[in-house]
């Protein structure tokens, strides 16, 4: 106890600066040039982690290949963002995206591959409205393009509504910062290389949401009635009591 309380006092008048390294021994081997050897070596290894923060750093590592924008702060400086990250899209996913621009299918389902960081079609099976729930996935993400058919105001509309679903927390958190993180760039991939006009993005994390009045809403949403100004209530009717004329000194007072 004694010892442990003066520790610091005689690092302090020995002067800290010149510490390197601090050993604690409860015998003598680990006191002894091989305990010191260890010690050093120990100090030098990488620190212990669990499977969750083996699995956190190896997404910061994949975060640092996510080109950043202007670190500079000035008054005409925006915000530091981050740019998606950009996996190519496989040959099939690219023949079905053309085919969905030329409407000659009407669903397309891709997938991230994390092992070869690429984007991959996993169908293009035809789908109605009704049968968009099943298409999702319970366990896994997925991105989905839909062509979605309706009438609006008399008239026939197709409209391509994009769809991220992310089924929660079943998910490991790699898939989920990879498929947030990747996008943002494949929209705009598919915006500019396919000409593909989409509605509506949306993002879910259950297949049950995508029922026919809840698309039809998201692609066309109501508007809200404008709100009248608070109009400041009338005052009582008739008279507000006689009104009373209070003169100079000296002068009679009279009630009108």
């Amino acid at each position: 106890m004694l010892y442990a309380a003066t520790r610091a006092t005689v690092k302090k008048e020995f002067g800290g600066g010149h510490v390197k390294y601090e050993m604690f021994g409860t015998v003598e081997e680990d006191i002894c040039l091989l305990g010191y050897k260890r010690h050093v070596l120990s100090c030098s290894g990488p620190a212990p982690l669990t499977l969750a923060e083996q699995e956190l750093q190896r997404i910061k590592i994949t975060e640092g290949r996510v080109k950043q924008v202007k670190t500079e702060i000035s008054v005409e400086s925006k915000h530091q963002t981050l740019q998606g990250l950009a996996f190519p899209l496989q040959e099939t996913a690219k023949r079905a995206l053309q085919q969905l621009a030329q409407k000659r299918i009407n669903y397309i389902q891709l997938r991230l591959d994390t092992e070869k960081e690429t984007i991959e079609l996993v169908h293009s099976n035809p789908t109605d409205t009704r049968d968009l729930p099943r298409r999702v996935p319970k366990d896994t993400p997925r991105y989905h393009f839909f062509l979605y058919k309706h009438s609006h105001e008399g008239d026939y509309l197709e409209s391509v509504v994009f769809i991220y679903s992310m089924p929660g927390y079943s998910c490991s958190i790699k898939e989920r910062m990879l498929y947030s993180s990747c996008k943002s760039r494949l929209l705009e991939d598919v915006e500019r290389d396919y000409h593909l006009e989409i509605a509506k993005k949306l993002e879910i994390d259950d297949g049950d949401e995508l029922t026919e009045g809840f698309l039809y809403d998201e692609v066309h949403p109501k508007q809200h009635a404008h709100k009248q100004a608070f109009a400041k209530p009338r005052g009582p009717a008739g008279k507000r009591g006689h009104k009373r004329l209070i003169k100079g000194t000296g002068e009679t007072r009279h009630d009108s």
